[in-house]
This record gives structure tokens, sequence and C-alpha cells, in this order.
């Protein structure tokens, strides 16, 4: 295992980038600390994919240092980085069986057969498998072919991180989740330093313990679940962290008040400093308050999705969802409060902290 350094990665896929638009990725300075599970989440074209390739070898930076436990491996190839990465698609031997497919970089690199099948009886029943061991992976259907891809990925225990490129596109809704909890588990047990790609958030929150989550070609923010969730640093996050995601209006700051349009919100603190662009409000659904007391609202529709109901109005002309409980009374005069343990400031798109 590593740790993984990014000082100042940035890449472009034109010869000669003559702007900030000719980079695919903008500018990332950060650690992977050895034995950590992250995962890069962002949509298509953030440049999640071009930075697990830069640290696999697969791509070189056009700027910046990367480092493997302080050691410059700019010009190391994908083998000399000793990196395992599992990609989108199932990369096998179909001519091999299932356990042979799985015990080839054992093999390769000179392990005691009695050590190999171990390990590769191990992984096969991690991925469900073992009766599968003798047949030729040709026969399998893609979600069994890509499990033995991720097998492949961690079946070695001597590599500097593991890489997983949207590894679960292909595997069925249950299996999806069985996977996860499994890598999860293997983490705990063996301590790899992990990097996984995807632009799906349950994927990301449920398997990493610190999510990148990036945005045109940055990362906007580093952190936890739980911070990611209650303290987005930048709009984006608190748009694509959550289901539904933030409510953010643009607003105006008195001292310990926002007024949107002409309603006035108290604020949990004053600002620290007053930022620079447009202020925005974000609060999450979940600390919408909705009654007969606060702002008054218009309903648009209510979504019932089981054990809650999302609740859209419309407050001073802008949309906004709260999360009700699936009981929850519905008042024919409706109006929301906002939590104020939920409310976070913006100005330019990038939180502004709040004293007391």
């Amino acid at each position: 295992m590593a740790r993984i350094d990014l000082n100042h990665i940035r890449h472009s896929y034109v010869a000669n980038p003559k702007s900030e638009a000719d980079y695919a990725l903008k500018e990332v300075h950060t650690s992977f600390a050895d034995g950590g599970a992250y995962a890069l989440l962002g949509p298509s074209g953030c440049g999640k994919t071009t930075l697990l390739n830069i640290i696999s070898g697969l791509l070189r930076a056009s700027h910046g240092q990367l480092l493997f436990d302080g050691v410059d491996v700019n010009k190391l190839s994908t083998q000399e980085r000793n990196i395992a990465q599992v990609f989108q698609f199932p990369v096998i031997y179909d001519t091999m069986t299932v356990y042979d497919n799985l015990a080839f970089p054992l093999r390769n690199r000179g392990i005691a057969e009695a050590d190999v099948d171990r390990k590769v009886r191990e992984i096969l029943d991690m991925i469900d498998l073992a009766s599968w061991a003798k047949k030729k992976a040709r026969g399998l259907t893609a979600d069994q072919k890509q499990k033995i891809s991720l097998g492949r990925g961690l079946v070695r225990s001597d590599v500097n991180a593991i890489l997983f490129d949207e590894p679960l596109t292909v595997i069925d809704p249950h299996m999806k989740w069985v996977l996860r909890s499994q890598l999860k588990q293997l983490h705990r047990r063996f301590g790899h330093t992990m990097v996984y790609v995807t632009h799906d958030q349950t994927e990301a929150l449920t398997f990493a313990e610190k999510v990148v989550v990036m945005y045109e070609g940055g990362v906007v923010q580093i952190g936890t679940p739980d911070e990611l969730f209650e303290r987005p640093s930048h709009t984006f996050v608190g748009y694509f962290i959550g289901s539904p995601g933030m409510n953010v209006m643009p607003v105006a700051i008195d001292g310990r008040s926002a007024r949107v349009g002409s309603q006035t919100i108290d604020l949990p603190g004053k600002l620290k400093s007053p930022g620079e662009g447009t202020m925005e409000l974000g609060i999450r659904p979940e600390f919408v308050r909705l009654g007969k007391a606060g702002m008054p609202v218009s309903i648009r529709k209510v979504e019932d999705i089981g054990r809650q109901k999302i609740v859209r109005a419309n407050l001073e002309g802008r949309e906004i969802a709260a999360i009700v409980g699936e009981d929850a009374y519905i008042p024919a005069d409706p109006h929301v409060s906002f939590d104020p343990k939920g409310i976070n400031i913006y100005a330019g798109s990038w939180r502004v902290e709040m004293g007391a």
C-alpha cells in the first residue's frame, strides 16, 4: 500500500493548451492516505477517470508531480507503479477458467501454489463464483465476467493501490450492493489503498471513507459522507449529493438575517467574511419544516416515495422541496420554516462560514 500525493496535477488532451478551457483536469492538489478508501464522484466529463488514469500511469499529467510514498512516479509505467486497476467493462482471458483468471497475476509473480490456491478460493467465495471455478470464462454472462475482473484486482496483496473505474456498471442491482459491502469488508481487513471512480452517489457514500467530489475538471470538496451532506463546500455538492438535492436560492444578507423576496430568514450566526459573488442560501429538504407557521408557499405537487413524501412548492416564485413523513399532515394554507442547523450561506457558489 502507498500514500499518494497529487501535487498541482493538471492535464490537457490538447497538444498546446492556451487557456483554462483546454484543460480536462484543472488542478488537483491533495493526498490519499496509505490504506485509505476514497471515491472520486462527479458527473460524466468532470475529470475523474482522467485523474484515475494519471494515478495508474495510463496517462502522464501535462503538469504537476505524482508521488507514491514520497517517490516521484511520473515516468514509471503502470507495472512499475505496482497498481491493480479494474475497468468499467470486463478485461479477462476468455480461454482460461475462472480459477486460472484469478490465479494468473499471482503465478506471474512466482507466488507459491499453495498460497495461490488459498487466495483464489477466498476471492471466489467473495464474488460468488466458487461453483464456476473450473468453467471457461468465455461462457459467462457480462456481470459474471466483470466479477472476475473485480476479483483479479483484489487477489494481489502486494499492490501500492487498487483503482476502480466504475466497476459495477454491468453488475445487477442486488449484486452491486453485495459487492460494495464486500469491498468495504476487504478494505477493513487488508487495508489496501483504494480509489473508486463513480457517478453514483450511493456507491461513493457507502464505499468510501472520504469522497472526492469533482466538477468541471476540479475538486470542489473532499469529505466524509456526513460532511458532504451537512456542510457542502460548494453549491454543486449540495445539488449532486442527496435526493432531492439541496434547495439553493439567491438572498440578500443583513447581519444575522437573509431576505428572500419579501420574506426574512433568521440565520444561525453572522458571516465571518462577506465573500465575493452572488449570495445564496442553501438548505436541504430534510431541514425544511412544513406547517401552519413561517413563510407562505404554494404547493405544486406531492411525491409519495414510501416512508416519506417530497413536497414541491413555490416560495416567493422559487421552487423549493421539503421532505416530510409518509403520514405528515399537509395544511391547506401551507407555510415553511428552516431549521437553523441546516442553513448554509454561499458567496460565488462557495460556502461562507458563520460565527456564533
